[in-house]
């Protein structure tokens, strides 16, 4: 497989805009298929080294079966090539206006049978003061069968709302109020799509025997800082709130 994943680095300005004006754009074939393949299986990989059987992915049992998230990738995979390629950074930095540091890569794995995934806006978590991005691959065909992507198109332009934890009090946030219009996005295995920090999403139950492979990328702008918890983390290019380096080994109690 080449060293470079992607097939296109290069966006138009009315792609641009339309990011700008609904908070998210899709990006077809991004990656060939034939690399989507070849990242799934290393997905399936990292869940192994968590401890997680291919076949438990298959029948949920806990409500970390709604979406299964590490941050760790091997040392030398094409996940790594991925995460640290050029073309992609540079696709983010078009988007943002300007150039761009990685912030966090990780899976996103949703189990046969897991539950809905409740909207949200990523900076519900740590929050940014100018622009993140996450670039949202598909690495299999994405339905609302098996829970796909859903996204609540312009809420990006209401700033960082307040949140709640979930109803399964598992640490993850959500709304008070859920958005009643969202759009499920189908997505063919090296489909991509790019939203905002501040763009409202979620995902469907995964109502199929079999998981749904994902994988996320975030990146900041580099001028943006960040607090967490009312604690100042300062310019985030400077004080990285992860480390995002590849792994010799996985750590199995480790995200």
């Amino acid at each position: 497989m080449n060293s470079e994943l992607l097939r296109y680095s290069q966006l138009s300005a009315n792609e641009i805009h339309f990011y700008n004006l609904v908070g998210y754009l899709r990006l077809p074939g991004l990656i060939r298929p034939q690399a989507a393949d070849a990242l799934a299986e290393e997905v399936l990989e990292v869940m192994e080294g968590l401890g997680v059987a291919r076949e438990a992915l298959r029948i949920a049992r806990t409500s970390k079966d709604k979406l299964r998230q590490s941050r760790q990738y091997l040392a030398g995979s094409n996940l790594e090539r991925l995460i640290h390629s050029e073309a992609l950074n540079a696709l983010a930095g078009q988007l943002m206006g300007g150039t761009s540091t990685l912030y966090l890569p990780f899976t996103a794995v949703k189990s046969g049978g897991g539950g809905r995934f409740h909207f949200h806006q990523d900076n519900q978590y740590t929050r940014f003061d100018g622009p993140g991005i996450n670039l949202w691959f598909a690495l299999g065909e994405m339905t609302p069968d098996n829970g796909c992507l859903q996204i609540a198109p312009g809420t990006h332009l209401g700033g960082t709302i307040d949140s709640v934890e979930s109803e399964d009090r598992d640490g993850h946030r959500t709304v008070a109020v859920e958005p009643k219009a969202f759009l499920p996005l189908r997505m063919m295995p090296g489909d991509a799509v790019a939203f905002t920090r501040l763009t409202l999403h979620g995902s469907g139950a995964n109502i199929t025997d079999q998981p749904r492979l994902a994988y996320a990328v975030q990146f900041h702008r580099d001028d943006v800082r960040a607090t967490r918890d009312g604690e100042d983390l300062g310019l985030l290019k400077a004080n990285p709130r992860f480390d995002v380096g590849p792994v010799r080994a996985f750590t199995p109690d480790g995200d």
